[in-house]
């Protein structure tokens, strides 16, 4: 047993013994914590300055939006430079953006149209940082390494998400929003140091064993049209991705709504709590996908992810289900949980995958889709979500786990899909 645990804890700390690997995970945590300051800085100086919610809409949406549509052009670029790049010059652009509202914030010089600029210039250079970040792994650490490695990553994104809204906060209420876009400012310029630092082997060659779908394109499609439709083709014919993009569309379907106003309905209506019973829920999922994610990092065989994905959507279901019946605050909590346990441990697994066997040459491009899938899932499940937590809880809840059963069941009947390793 001793052996086991020593054994577990060797394979999930082998990467962080690679200085470029090291790199990486300190200049994504950084981005992904700058993320997190920027959100409070930008809501809280539009309150300050607008005293207004609808402007606080507009400016989260001029981020958003440019984001969204900018991403498979992001992809599509990191193909073709490499992600490194992408992800030193996101982030010193970032950088300079945030110094330049906080200077501007400080020398009282900020109107709303900025913010919106700022937010939409934000979003869009954004765009080119997600792609390249869930792409460069394979270029850094050996594929035996790829499961470790993104647990390692995974539970760095994870602290990061929650100390990035708490600490910007802090420092807005210590000093001001602008401080905040300056302190901002220095997370995404020391990112994009980190990542200049990293020293990436040679990613794997067009058609490599193993390799998913068709080619990618030849060197003569230049075109940034044809590199897109390239990607889009090379995800949408391969029956193995599709059906990673299937799921990950179902779980976000049913996770950004049921997640954010379930969690929301089912603390203050059905448990009868407030604002720490929700915190609790958010704290019992965050908690079991850390866990999760840690216990997939440490596992030495490779399972078989055509089954296990169909697991996940069966488990959710189940979980899901449980959600709409339960009707006290421990049995809320150790069911969240045990979703989150299992998101975060298949996702290790789950992400791997896609990086071990897509060809590298459209990998980012691939990951790009999956991103534009779940950024047009996401407020669809946000609206469908509103409308049935009106008649309560249990309808909503009911309505997601019958989605991801329905998911589960399709996995199961493609045998070309079972089989995935």
């Amino acid at each position: 047993m001793a052996s086991t645990l020593v054994d577990a804890r060797e394979r999930l700390s082998a990467p962080a013994r690679l200085p470029s690997f090291r790199l990486l995970w300190l200049g994504q945590s950084l981005s992904l914590l700058g993320d997190g300051f920027s959100y409070i800085a930008f809501s809280w100086i539009t309150l300050g300055l607008t005293q207004s919610t609808l402007a606080l809409g507009y400016v989260l949406a001029f981020q958003a939006v440019p984001r969204a549509l900018l991403t498979l052009v992001g992809g599509s670029l990191g193909d073709k430079w490499s992600a490194r790049t992408l992800m030193k010059l996101s982030s010193w652009a970032r950088a300079a953006l945030m110094a330049g509202v906080g200077l501007a914030g400080l020398a009282g010089s900020l109107t709303l149209w900025m913010l919106c600029c700022a937010a939409a210039a934000f979003g869009a250079v954004d765009a080119f940082f997600q792609p390249a970040r869930a792409s460069i792994l394979p270029s850094v650490v050996d594929k035996e390494q790829l499961a470790p490695a993104n647990a390692l990553l995974a539970v760095g994104t994870k602290v990061s998400a929650v100390l990035g809204p708490a600490v910007g906060g802090m420092v807005v209420a210590f000093s001001s929003a602008p401080v905040a876009f300056l302190v901002d400012g220095v997370c995404f310029a020391l990112c994009g140091v980190c990542v200049a630092g990293i020293r990436p082997v040679p990613r794997p060659a067009a058609g490599e064993e193993g390799a998913a779908g068709s080619p990618g394109p030849p060197p003569a499609e230049v075109s940034l049209g044809a590199r897109i439709r390239a990607g889009l083709r090379y995800a949408f014919e391969d029956p193995r991705i599709r059906t990673i993009l299937a799921v990950d569309a179902a779980v976000t379907f049913c996770q950004a709504g049921p997640f954010t106003v379930g969690f929301a309905t089912l603390a203050k209506v059905d448990l009868h709590g407030g604002s720490a019973t929700l915190g609790l829920l958010n704290g019992a999922l965050a908690g079991g996908a850390m866990l999760g994610t840690l216990v997939g990092g440490a596992v030495s065989s490779r399972p078989r992810i055509g089954l296990l994905i169909a697991a996940l959507a069966g488990w959710l279901a189940i979980g899901t289900g449980l959600l709409g019946l339960v009707g006290n605050t421990a049995g809320a909590l150790v069911t969240v949980g045990a979703m989150g346990f299992g998101m975060g441990f298949q996702g290790v697994f789950g992400l791997s995958w896609i990086q071990r066997t897509i060809d590298g040459s459209v990998l980012s491009r691939v990951i790009s889709v999956d991103m534009v899938i779940g950024y047009a899932v996401a407020p669809l499940s946000l609206i469908v979500c509103g409308a049935l937590a009106q008649s309560g809880t249990a309808p909503m809840f009911a309505v997601s786990a019958a989605v991801l059963a329905v998911t589960a069941i399709g996995i199961l009947s493609s045998r070309t899909v079972r089989e995935m390793r």
